[in-house]
């Protein structure tokens, strides 16, 4: 089995809405980049400390995240949320499905992240997960 990708749980509701806007164009490409390789389905095991993603975010310094405190409660609140705790390893798919499932669908988002400084681009479109 290939080695999991560590990822955080709440960059499963981003990537959902991810439109080519982030911090940075560096980290723009480098979600992107990661959106491509996640949707092949590899695994990943759900983390709440930096991840894959986070390492072109500039708010990454020296292995930690300088947003800490709001990144780590929606982690704590996206494991809450599907029923899982950290440390799970999964296929990528299955865990998006299950955001999806019982975050995104039912509405709760908001509940998560609503005051993220990204709302307005995840309030504007559909989940690019709502058909798996």
């Amino acid at each position: 089995m290939e080695k999991p990708i560590l990822l955080r749980p709440h960059h499963g509701m981003c990537l959902a809405y991810f439109v080519g806007k982030g911090y940075s164009e560096g980290f723009s490409s480098h979600m992107g980049k990661m959106l491509n390789l996640l949707e092949h389905n590899v695994p990943v095991k759900l983390v709440v400390q930096t991840d894959a993603i986070c390492a072109a975010c500039p708010n990454h310094q020296d292995q930690v995240c300088t947003s800490y405190g709001n990144s780590k409660e929606y982690d704590r609140k996206v494991l809450d949320f599907c029923g899982i705790t950290e440390g799970t390893e999964l296929d990528f798919l299955e865990f998006v499905g299950m955001v999806e499932k019982k975050i995104l669908k039912p509405g709760l988002r908001r509940k998560i992240c609503g005051q993220c400084r990204w709302n307005d681009i995840c309030s504007s479109q559909k989940s690019r997960w709502e058909n798996i």
